[in-house]
């Protein structure tokens, strides 16, 4: 089996490193990163450290548009699909590379299979969100990480070719907690304590390019009972800059270095608490058992904040502070995710769907 696997952002270069491994065995696959959220600095952290497979492919993007990064994947993608003649073509998530690949993947009447498929934030404002829409129309094979996603896609009228693995997160994050654990001093290099500080994670572009949203996060931010590590971020080091907020951020909230994966897991791991404006660092907090804020009004993790480890707040400075405030009194934390072992049943489901197609073909061409 030929597997054409699509990335575009940091968080699926980790997803798609324990299918990579589990379908590498026995299949051939070619890997595309399509850059769309790549840093050189980021990139290394992944491929030097955590022992990430490099691409096969590379596509550099430039910061543009959805609309025209897009328009720009799909013919890129296209010639792939078509130089490579994959049997599935395998798309991460929600970027643009996600839409783009099933997209082409459809149009190619190539089998597309969506990892995390079935998420639902019902919030279409946000680009995201159409993508996943989307993409899991345009996907033959769905692979959803919890019961609730597969109920979104019952309500769309998706049933065939839906499996519950759980989150393909879960898998990868079991290995790099442990060598975090072990590799990483970030947290005494910064001079702190485990559960002693807080940590800021924060790039949203709904969030930041909003000069109102992103003074009312600081504000809510400054309020906070312990020190803030507010990591860089291109994106964010321009908005404070622009909304002068850069010289002028309260005593408590600071700005450390971009880190790399491995270090920021550690910090994670490490925080009393988190508050972010991002889906992924949501579930990863979930499994590294760190409260979460989550300065936003929906989310696609809604698991994280019916099981208490997860607050909702928007963009209220009293409720930021309030809840970084607040504890959290948890009951035992359910396993709405699975057990870690997703990407063994995503290449098993992969196998037997091309074995069904393999054997359909037989028996047409013994009727013909």
């Amino acid at each position: 089996m030929k597997v054409l696997t699509i990335v575009g952002a940091r968080s699926q270069l980790l997803e798609s490193f324990p299918v990579s491994q589990a379908l590498r065995d026995d299949h051939d696959e070619v890997v595309v990163y399509t850059g769309e959220n790549y840093t050189q600095e980021m990139g290394e952290s992944f491929f030097d450290v955590l022992s990430v497979p490099e691409p096969d492919v590379t596509l550099g993007l430039e910061s543009r548009s959805d609309a025209e990064q897009t328009a720009s994947l799909l013919s890129s993608l296209d010639d792939l699909v078509e130089t490579h003649a994959p049997d599935v073509v395998l798309v991460y998530g929600d970027t643009n590379a996600t839409l783009a690949g099933a997209l082409v993947g459809a149009k190619r009447d190539v089998l597309v299979a969506h990892i995390e498929a079935g998420l639902r934030d019902d919030d279409r404002s946000q680009p995201d969100e159409i993508n996943r829409v989307l993409a899991d129309h345009c996907s033959g094979l769905l692979f959803v990480p919890s019961e609730r996603a597969k109920h979104f896609l019952a309500d769309e009228g998706i049933t065939d070719g839906v499996y519950d693995t759980g989150d393909v997160m879960y898998d990868a994050l079991r290995i790099v907690r442990e060598q975090a654990r072990s590799q990483s001093g970030i947290v005494s290099t910064l001079g702190r304590e485990d559960d002693e500080y807080i940590l800021a994670a924060l790039h949203r572009a709904s969030s930041i390019n909003d000069g109102d949203r992103l003074r009312s996060i600081v504000e809510g931010l400054g309020a906070a009972p312990r020190p803030v590590l507010l990591p860089s971020h291109p994106r964010l080091d321009e908005a404070l800059e622009r909304y002068g907020l850069a010289s002028d951020l309260p005593e408590g909230v600071n700005r450390i270095d971009r880190v790399g994966y491995l270090d920021y897991i550690r910090l994670l791991d490490g925080a009393e608490r988190v508050a972010t404006d991002a889906g992924r660092v949501q579930k990863e907090a979930f499994y590294l058992d760190t409260p979460c804020v989550t300065l936003r009004e929906r989310t696609a993790w809604l698991a994280t904040v019916t099981c208490g480890w997860n607050v909702l707040v928007g963009t209220d400075p009293d409720a930021i502070s309030r809840n970084l405030d607040r504890s959290f009194d948890v009951a035992a934390k359910p396993n709405p995710y699975g057990d870690g072992s997703a990407a063994e049943q995503i290449v098993s489901a992969l196998e037997s769907e091309r074995l069904s197609v393999e054997s359909n073909n037989s028996a047409e061409k013994l009727t013909s």
